[in-house]
């Protein structure tokens, strides 16, 4: 009976042998920069540890976890190679490594050639350095700007190790290329998150050729319903080929627009047998399963069309392993049983997975919160609802006993002693929300903005942007002689346009001066950081840079996906406490209403702005 203990950390995935023990942890990506890399690793809560204490013997970590995922053009420096064989060797020496198989992710220079690689070690030895075969390049994904894919499938090449690495080691090379592990008890093969989703995934072959567990490291952000697509890929995976897989990926936001929604998981014969969570403001999870090979060995025997091939398969090349992921002890332990994949509905994801992305956004930005302007629209209110989302996810991690988002919340409420414990209390103390008004505005959208701020309980402001407008149109009409009018009083389609571009200034610059000085309202030491939102339909890169859905804001949680879902996100059941936020008509923004109608647009009222120019585009996003 082979049992196998194995761990997958979130941000890492860990395995124990034989008695397939099986623990998922899960980590929040940090680039290279905000948190040294081996210190998070090493962190006493870190995967590492509690994989160890939990009897599992393989880790694998996230890809490019060691200097992040998202360094982007920082990876065309030689400083970030550098700084990833630092941390490499610092995770080498530490005795928190030892006697347990370390799979990270880091990038590798290989005969002026750069990759983005796996670096497996046990106990102060390079067993093998995996190079990325399949590079993604569609969508938010721009790997092949940044690293060349390895494309000579079952060869391996020696690697020199840099001199600060053999000082460690003693090893002068080690293999570099695309090989498997084979310990005293199995066969271990590796893929590397986009591999999975390719028409011919290396598992398959690894399959073939007798490799009984398959490990992917991922850095793969969130979509709607991208996690059934993951789900239904290592299943089917599993269920064709037979064998183990652990999917371990990133969670949090890595410093950019993106939220990486980790949804590891531990899969046998194509059932899933732990899941772990797709949002959460925990650092590290940690999953476990108890798995018997001798289920894949039998799985894979009853499949004669699978050994029909299997029996034509070339080989892999083997990197020996004197070790062992099992023990006696795991022989009388209790297998795992499957479960079901429990997912959430797509109005769930909007609501959990941008309100992550904005506590890690606030949290490292270190900024006092938000401050967002609200229309009396649909979109405005749902962004207002992501951040009440986040500020229920806080309370709830810190009455779990969370300590670091504790921590988090007194930072940025500037108190040493506040716990939160309402979720309307914290949004009024890290979210100031503001109505700019016109006098083409309507009382309705005021009421609309005035009521969903003392439902979430944020801070609330109302301001009058016709001062400024009027003072702008007066510089122009004291220079050029003339006054451009509104379409409803007589005037063109062009000087319409203009005008509401002049509104849509007016907004800009208020929020501009909202944000820098709100500080002075609150504790008096640091700034706001805006907060926008656009039409999940209409890509806020299609409108004018002037419209009030910009607000000059670096924050756009809703920016793409669909407008019905945006608008059930709203008007759902939720969270008792959220108000109903009917879409109102759609019309040109700041345009006034002329014998009772409002002129057509694009976009939600939001008290002026500007209607889209161009056509509206639809890329991808959170």
């Amino acid at each position: 009976m082979g049992l196998q203990r194995l761990a997958t950390h979130i941000d890492g995935a860990y395995v124990q042998a034989p008695v397939h023990r099986k623990e998922q942890n899960r980590h929040s990506p940090w680039s290279q920069g905000s948190r040294p890399g081996a210190k998070r690793i090493l962190h006493k809560r870190s995967g590492i540890e509690i994989a160890k204490n939990r009897g599992a013997r393989y880790r694998l970590g996230p890809e490019l976890e060691i200097c992040g995922y998202g360094c982007w053009d920082h990876y065309y420096e030689s400083d970030t190679l550098l700084h990833s064989f630092q941390v490499l060797a610092a995770l080498l020496e530490s005795p928190v490594t030892q006697d347990i198989i370390c799979d990270v992710g880091m990038p590798v220079m290989h005969r002026n050639v750069r990759y983005n690689c796996r670096v497996i070690f046990l106990n102060r030895k390079i067993l093998l350095i995996r190079p990325k075969m399949a590079l993604a390049n569609e969508g938010n994904y721009r790997e092949l700007r940044w690293f060349t894919p390895w494309s000579r499938s079952r060869h391996t090449e020696e690697y020199f190790l840099p001199r600060m690495i053999q000082d460690l080691t003693k090893q002068e090379t080690v293999p570099f290329g695309d090989a498997v592990l084979v310990t005293w008890d199995t066969c271990i093969g590796s893929e590397i998150c986009e591999e999975l989703w390719t028409p011919h995934s290396p598992h398959i072959d690894m399959g073939l050729d007798g490799v009984e567990i398959v490990t992917n490291a991922s850095g793969s952000h969130h979509v709607l319903r991208k996690a059934n697509t993951r789900v239904d890929l290592v299943t089917m995976a599993t269920g064709k080929n037979g064998g183990i897989y652990l999917l371990a990926n990133q969670k949090g936001c890595d410093g950019d627009r993106l939220y990486y929604d980790s949804c590891a998981m531990i899969a046998m014969n194509g059932s899933v047998f732990a899941q772990g969570s797709q949002f959460s403001l925990d650092d590290v999870e940690v999953l476990t399963a108890t798995l018997d090979l001798e289920d894949v060995r039998s799985y894979r025997a009853e499949i004669s069309s699978r050994n029909l091939a299997a029996s034509r398969a070339s080989p892999y090349p083997r990197v020996k392993v004197d070790f062992a992921l099992s023990c006696h002890e795991d022989l009388l332990a209790p297998v795992s049983e499957p479960i079901e994949w429990k997912y959430h509905s797509p109005e769930e994801e909007i609501s959990l997975g941008p309100a992550c992305w904005l506590w890690d956004f606030l949290r490292r930005s270190e900024q006092a919160g938000f401050l967002l302007p609200l229309s009396g629209g649909v979109d405005s209110a749902a962004t207002a609802c992501l951040i009440y989302s986040m500020c229920c996810q806080v309370c709830e991690a810190v009455r779990s006993g969370n300590e670091e988002v504790l921590a988090d919340v007194r930072t940025i409420v500037n108190q040493i002693s506040y716990t939160p414990q309402d979720p309307r209390d914290l949004c009024g103390r890290i979210l100031t929300t503001c109505y700019m008004a016109s006098k083409n505005s309507s009382q309705e959208t005021c009421t609309r903005a005035r009521e969903l701020a003392q439902q979430i309980g944020s801070h609330h402001i109302s301001l009058n942007i016709d001062p400024a407008v009027k003072a702008v149109m007066g510089i122009f009409s004291l220079v050029t002689g003339k006054s451009p009018l509104f379409a409803a009083h007589g005037g063109s389609s062009r000087e319409n346009l203009a005008l509401q571009n002049v509104q849509g200034t007016a907004q800009t610059l208020s929020a501009s001066w909202a944000t820098a000085l709100d500080w002075l309202l609150h504790d008096g030491r640091r700034r706001r950081e805006a907060g926008g939102s656009s039409c999940w339909d209409l890509s806020c890169l299609s409108l004018s840079p002037f419209c009030c859905a910009w607000v000059a804001s670096p924050l756009l949680p809703v920016v793409k996906g669909w407008k019905c879902s945006c608008q059930a996100f709203s008007q759902g059941p939720h969270d008792s406490v959220l108000p109903p936020m009917l879409p109102l008509p759609s019309r040109a923004l700041g345009a006034p209403i002329f014998e009772g109608k409002a002129p057509l647009g694009l976009c939600e009222p939001c008290g002026g702005g500007i209607t889209p120019r161009g056509r509206p585009r639809d890329t991808m996003g959170l």
